[in-house]
């Protein structure tokens, strides 16, 4: 068998391929929002509105204070004491707090998360032991998504459609049974794995959207069938990823395809995106560790 026949495995079968060995995973995380959220959570962090959350910082109160942050505002008012005490006849006070010494707490809480895994399992994974490899990354995220007490969920796309493996859920010891279990075969329809993907996501987010997001895209990106007959896959593919950046879903893109001679057009896919682009070597070695922390 030629490298060219190894290139492209007969579509027309299945074929199971192991999980390759999980690798360390550092600091796998989701950045802090930057929008007002509550919520529970292990990996993400964000300002809370309300008394609840850990005290990080002090602000000048931006209307009525309910939350006084005393310290601080101690502080602020310590420096002007004595010209306070010896004007105002208040000298027997032990402290003069005025309206401008006012400080209020910023309080930081913790949200929930949700990784979404979307995997390519066409055919065109089968050659140089792709899934194999990919296999093991996505068993590695899986392995910190637990630590880090995340929500996981999965999805493959292989032949004409893509279909869920695994709604969102806590267990990521089913979820790791679900990869095991996938096969490989058929062609690659990315379109339709990025909708799907989509469609999750929304459908979590109308359950609570306070909830942090990040879609994780596995795939060689060699789409080669659409939802729309007159469209081309591959344009179609990135008029969905401009919706999924629309709607606020941080993504990672994570490129399995292998060897000198690429196609390269998963980077453009991750720019409609708005999120990173790393091949499959990039996150075996330590650039892992920055993967969600620069999904932004």
């Amino acid at each position: 068998m030629t490298d060219g026949q190894q290139e492209q495995p007969d579509s027309s079968t299945e074929t199971h391929f192991e999980t390759g060995a999980p690798f360390e995973v550092k600091d796998f995380r989701l950045p802090k929002e930057k929008e007002m959220k509550d919520g529970a959570g292990r990996r993400s962090k964000t300002v809370s509105r309300d008394k609840r959350g850990r005290y990080t910082k002090s602000s000048l109160p931006g209307g009525k204070v309910s939350d006084i942050a005393f310290d601080a505002t101690f502080r602020a008012a310590a420096p002007h004491q004595l010209d306070r005490g010896q004007g105002s006849g208040v000298r027997g006070r032990k402290m003069v707090i005025e309206r401008q010494d006012i400080r209020e707490k910023v309080r930081e809480k913790k949200i929930g998360n949700l990784v979404l895994f979307v995997v390519d399992s066409s055919g065109s994974m089968g050659a140089s032991q792709r899934m194999t490899a990919a296999k093991g990354a996505i068993f590695s995220l899986l392995i910190d998504s637990y630590q880090k007490r995340d929500r996981v969920g999965m999805l493959a796309f292989k032949g004409n459609k893509a279909e869920v493996l695994l709604p969102p859920t806590n267990s990521v010891e089913l979820a790791s049974a679900r990869l095991e279990e996938l096969p490989t075969g058929g062609k690659t329809p990315l379109s339709s794995g990025l909708q799907l993907g989509l469609d999750i996501i929304r459908r979590e987010l109308r359950k609570d959207e306070r909830l942090a997001t990040l879609m994780v895209l596995v795939t060689d990106g060699k789409a080669n069938v659409s939802i729309r007959k007159e469209a081309k896959p591959f344009e179609e593919a990135r008029e969905i990823a401009a919706k999924i950046k629309s709607a606020g879903v941080k993504s990672i893109v994570i490129d399995t395809e292998t060897g000198f001679v690429r196609l390269g057009r998963l980077q453009e896919l991750s720019q409609g995106l708005g999120g990173r682009y790393y091949s499959l070597e990039d996150i075996k070695a330590e650039a892992i560790s920055t993967l969600v922390k620069e999904a932004i």
